[in-house]
């Protein structure tokens, strides 16, 4: 039943049976009450007025409930606004929580109204609540670019990171052959992600913060990649994990004309790992870079360990002296 408001100048009758019981009076009022240009007529029963003493309190109430409506309509297509903002400014991603911050809705408002945009947002993982805008250009892929994104999604996870292995050299200009997905370095194992066509892979690295890093150039949006010397280092340390060491040695190979002698004796000394630095020696060596080659055998160990090119079995493979290297790679011509 709908409060009848008290019209001005008309008295407040008894209520009948104290206000309780059945046997309400029921009233008509035909002069109208005007609120915010709006005329407004009301029938009820009077006991209904109990909590509506004068016309001034229903008026505000009136008033206070118009504002909710006009409130709630006005965040009616906030995600999306959210979002055009986000692309105006150059980004292509977002936490849930921003968007709740910066529109007003609640969390279960902002959700469905990200579930209303269809294809025009997706998330990064269902474990996640962080979004990914995706452009009319991007649908067919299901994701805009990694690289655009990245940074966003490692700062709002509060974890370092870098684009590393394949994909850092491919951002060098090292492509021997199409890589099929983005390999990024963590801390902390992490899932594969596959978001429409896009997959990122993580691989895990106690040094991750000490490793030399650099803003990837020309970049869309900022990101972190590993610089060449430290790219080839991770290339051979995972290479069993990226096709094998003769895939390395051909994305390392384009990588030569950046490396530089100094930064790769500081990756060695910041990884101090001699088997991986036998390995990487042996390759630079075959790739006829001697200076980096010397670089590796200057930062060696006088007593090294005899280590098989490829990890695992040994068998009969002929061993390189200089390296104390076990070459058990048929694409090293053993």
């Amino acid at each position: 039943m709908l409060p009848i408001p008290r019209v001005a100048g008309q008295p407040i009758p008894p209520l009948a049976n104290g206000g309780g019981g059945r046997n309400r009076p029921h009233l008509a009022f035909h002069k109208p009450l005007e609120i915010n240009g709006l005329c407004w007529e009301f029938r009820g029963h009077f006991s209904d007025l109990f909590s509506f003493h004068n016309e001034a309190n229903f008026t505000t109430i009136c008033k206070r409930k118009m504002n909710q409506s006009k409130s709630k309509s006005r965040k009616d297509g906030s995600a999306d606004a959210y979002i055009d903002q986000r692309l105006a400014m150059g980004r292509v991603a977002f936490p849930l929580r921003d968007l709740v911050t910066e529109t007003g809705l609640s969390v279960t408002a902002a959700r469905n109204q990200l579930l209303r945009l269809g294809n025009r947002a997706t998330r990064v993982s269902p474990r996640h609540q962080f979004f990914l805008i995706v452009s009319p250009e991007h649908r067919g892929v299901g994701a805009p670019p990694v690289a655009w994104w990245l940074d966003d999604y490692f700062h709002w996870l509060g974890q370092p990171y870098y684009l590393a292995l394949q994909s850092a050299a491919s951002s060098f200009g090292s492509n021997p052959q199409a890589l099929q997905v983005t390999q990024v370095m963590t801390r902390i194992p992490r899932r594969f992600l596959e978001i429409g066509r896009i997959r990122v892979q993580f691989f895990v690295k106690r040094t991750l913060a000490q490793t030399p890093t650099q803003p990837l150039a020309n970049a869309f949006a900022p990101v972190q990649v590993s610089t060449p010397e430290a790219t080839s280092y991770d290339l051979i340390r995972y290479a069993a994990r990226i096709g094998g060491i003769g895939r390395v040695a051909e994305t390392i190979a384009p990588l030569l004309p950046l490396m530089r002698p100094a930064e790769l004796r500081r990756v060695l000394k910041i990884e101090d790992e001699p088997a991986t630095a036998q390995r990487l020696g042996f390759v630079l060596e075959h790739l006829k870079a001697t200076h980096l080659a010397k670089v590796v055998q200057d930062w060696l160990p006088a007593d090294l360990v005899l280590v098989p090119l490829v990890p695992g079995s040994r068998g009969d493979a002929p061993q390189i002296k200089r390296w104390r290297i076990l070459n058990n790679a048929a694409e090293f011509g053993r």
